[in-house]
């Protein structure tokens, strides 16, 4: 039996470790049981994933170089499901130990800077494996086969509370700060076939999508590797929110609550952020009653010529907490998908050393139709339509 190390039990991690270890179909959708141990350093963590799941754990401080690469050694594939501020050294570490890698850890740095180390060590290291980016990646991947040429491509994305609760009618599944980075970092579009940069939360747009309705769309900095690996000249990404949550997130960021420049209270140096990121977690959680019953929407609009004339593929997604699993959407689009690949790079379906982003992975229709095949018998599916643009 092959094994899985996932690192991070969290609530993406687990999702990802639960799905890997207690597999949907039979052998013939490659979907066979692997051994799966998850590692985290947290013993709650470690303890609820035993009691509740039946996982295999074990302690780690993936901090430390040394024990990572030892545990690492058993697994086929190693699941990176990390913080974002640690997935960088993570993700060069698991290369160095010469293990295929796939993961979710939305980090700071380009991890493209590693596609040399990887391919000197043969590791095929996927990239961004989540839901935006990711998924979403897959899917231009494919349809850039497709468009001769793809001229557009635009991804509207976001996760939701099912009840709207005053003031931020918002719910994290995240840490607060990883969620507040997105309101600050500058976000890098494409424009022409140039990288251009906006500031976070403008060009706020009204999007009307199936199921939810109205919400506002707003730029963040989410096409990372997009930006350098497809030749589409006109690419942006932007987040959803229901109406009003962007004023009022600039309102907070543009006078100083999410700026970690220390300031002196009464001879105490405090970090604004530290401060706002507390308060905004108290107001972000889930209340009584609504405990992780969050949606995700996503739509992403292709444009370009295809069979000689000009059509927009229009590509969306809706999934709601499932309570009979209890999963919540943002982790179900998330870890399945990661999952998914995960089961791909097991199989030996996709085997390209070096640093893979799954627009790479969607350029490989095969392997585009597994993954999609895998989250459609999970109640992830994509709704494709094409039309003539007005």
């Amino acid at each position: 039996m092959k094994q899985v190390l996932v690192l991070g039990g969290g609530l993406v991690g687990g999702v990802i470790a639960r799905n890997l270890a207690a597999p949907f179909g039979d052998a013939n959708d490659g979907n066979e049981a692997v051994d799966v141990v998850v590692a985290d350093a947290n013993p709650q963590v470690r303890a609820a994933l035993t009691k509740n799941y039946g996982l295999t754990t074990s302690e780690l401080d993936i901090t430390d170089a040394e024990a990572l690469t030892r545990a690492v050694q058993a697994a086929d594939v190693v699941v990176g499901a990390v913080p974002g501020s640690l997935g960088y050294r993570m993700l060069e570490t698991v290369i160095r130990a010469g293990r295929n890698v796939v993961d979710i850890s939305f980090t700071p740095e380009d991890p493209l800077t590693l596609d040399d180390l990887a391919v000197e060590h043969g590791v095929t290291a996927v990239v961004d494996a989540g839901l935006a980016p990711g998924l979403s990646n897959l899917v231009l991947g494919r349809y850039q086969q497709e468009y001769d040429p793809l001229e557009r491509f635009v991804c509207y994305v976001g996760g939701l509370p099912k009840v709207r609760r005053w003031p931020f009618e918002y719910l994290s599944v995240f840490s607060p700060i990883d969620v507040i980075e997105e309101y600050t970092r500058p976000v890098r579009l494409k424009v022409g076939g140039r990288v251009v940069q906006r500031e976070a939360l403008s060009d706020i747009e009204q999007v009307i999508l199936p199921h939810v309705g109205s919400l506002e769309a707003f730029n963040t900095d989410g096409l990372r590797t997009l930006l350098s690996t497809v030749p589409v000249p006109d690419m942006l990404e932007k987040t959803l929110r229901y109406p009003g949550h962007a004023e009022r997130m600039r309102m907070l960021r543009d006078t100083g609550f999410f700026s970690r420049e220390p300031l002196d209270v009464d001879g105490h140096a405090v970090a604004p952020i530290e401060v706002s990121s507390r308060l905004l977690f108290e107001s972000w959680r889930p209340g009584p009653g609504d405990e992780g019953h969050d949606l995700v929407v996503m739509r992403v609009e292709l444009t370009g010529q295809l069979r000689g004339r000009l059509l927009v593929t229009t590509v969306d997604l809706y999934r709601a907490y499932d309570p009979l699993t209890e999963t919540t959407a943002m982790a179900a689009t998330t870890g399945y998908t990661c999952a998914a690949v995960a089961r791909v790079l097991l199989a030996g379906d996709y085997a390209d050393p070096g640093i893979r982003p799954l627009e790479y992975l969607g350029a490989d229709k095969g392997v585009y139709q597994r993954v999609l095949h895998d989250l459609a018998r999970q109640g992830v599916s994509l709704n494709i339509k094409q039309t003539q643009p007005d």
